[in-house]
């Protein structure tokens, strides 16, 4: 079997990115040169592409409630390049707000905010997800007073 075909065979489960590939065909012990041509041609063919596996990533993970810092982090684990993360990521800031809206109210469910610590808990904990403190602080300070009214 070869390194494009082994690769077509992961791609036609999900996105990948170069380097997750990459890697996986080298730890199949393919020999480099082959590794690197098949990446070439599936690249030209359309078959891999690290815009569409960003995309997708991105999508996927701001979905399960994670802000853009972590996600960002996660790319660039992945070996995705910071200028395709970036046009991605910050396509809308308003999407990363709701975003953050949303996964405030579904962790914390209305309840208010009895005193400093618990604020603070609930700040580390959206950082934690991924989210900037500056709009965690601007959304959280909104959701927090309109809920002890």
């Amino acid at each position: 079997m070869s390194a494009k075909s082994v690769a077509v065979r992961l791609l036609s489960r999900r996105e990948h990115s170069t380097h997750e590939i990459r890697a996986k065909l080298l730890q199949r012990d393919f020999d480099e040169a082959e590794v690197e041509q098949a990446l070439v041609e599936l690249q030209q063919g359309d078959w891999l592409s690290d815009e569409r596996y960003a995309e997708a990533y991105i999508r996927m993970r701001q979905q399960k409630g994670f802000g853009p810092i972590r996600i960002a982090n996660e790319l660039n684990e992945r070996g995705v390049k910071e200028s395709i993360v970036e046009t991605y990521l910050y396509a809308s800031e308003e999407n990363w707000r709701q975003t953050l809206v949303k996964m405030y109210e579904k962790k914390y469910r209305n309840t208010a905010v009895e005193d400093y610590s618990e604020k603070a808990k609930r700040i580390r904990f959206m950082q934690y997800r991924g989210f900037a403190l500056d709009m965690i602080y601007k959304e959280i300070s909104f959701i927090i007073v309109n809920n002890n009214n």
